[in-house]
């Protein structure tokens, strides 16, 4: 009981020291659950009329890149709102786990105001980066992937010898714990792989995660020497961080 006492009083105090990280993470679910991709709202009826819901949704509040370049002023926002837009479930849920492990320590290493700065900055560039490679696309982008790559990159630099737990496939999804600098380059890779293999026109933003990455890790090289990087605390466990 102690031990499970403990446990809530860290998670509360993670909580007050990132009120950025927890607050994306609320905000991102509330939009997804009131939206159309969710499927919980009746408001956007059901089948074919819920399709139609999700498209015109999704054109509205996501990234268009044919448009973005048109000179529309409505049109330059799209980076900045498709942050917060996700397109399903797994989508949702995938980016909140990453925003959750990674955003805690980074944001309490730049601070609450940087760091919010940051991650829409590296966000709407990362989105705009990857439309301008496929500026002729009519297709929509929505996520915010390319801001939490962001996150991962400032990570990378700052935590290089932070224990990440990861599942790797061929490895029968054992969990296993490695330093930052193995895991984060690693899932780097498999970006790169997998961008250069993706045919022309939004389908997985692969792009927008290697724009944010980059754009994460340039601005933590920049803004933070290396003497200014943060070790994890020698008297806690390894990744006490890190679910």
């Amino acid at each position: 009981m102690i031990s499970t006492w403990r446990r809530a009083a860290a998670g509360a105090l993670r909580a007050q020291s990132a009120p950025v990280t927890y607050g994306l993470i609320v905000l991102c679910c509330l939009i997804f659950l009131i939206g159309p991709a969710a499927g919980l709202n009746p408001a956007y009826g059901t089948g074919d009329g819920l399709l139609a819901a999700q498209r015109s949704y999704f054109a509205r509040w996501g990234v268009v890149p044919v448009e973005l370049f048109s000179g529309a002023p409505r049109a330059a926002l799209t980076p900045a709102t498709a942050l917060f837009v996700h397109g399903s479930w797994v989508h949702l849920l995938g980016n909140m786990l990453f925003l959750y492990v990674f955003g805690a320590m980074a944001e309490e290493r730049m601070g609450h105001l940087e760091f919010a700065l940051f991650y829409l900055g590296c966000g709407y560039l990362a989105l705009l980066g990857y439309a301008a490679a496929n500026a002729e696309s009519a297709q929509t982008l929505v996520g915010a992937s390319g801001a939490i790559s962001a996150v991962l990159g400032a990570f990378l630099f700052l935590f290089p010898k932070a224990r990440v737990t990861s599942l790797f496939p061929f490895l029968l999804f054992l969990p296993l714990r490695f330093p930052a600098w193995v895991v984060l380059p690693f899932w780097a890779s498999l970006q790169w792989m997998a961008a250069g293999r993706a045919e022309q026109g939004p389908g997985v933003a692969y792009l927008a995660h290697l724009v944010g990455f980059t754009l994460g890790f340039g601005y933590a090289w920049v803004r933070y020497d290396r003497t200014s990087r943060v070790k994890p605390p020698a008297q806690a466990p390894e990744g006490e961080h890190q679910p």
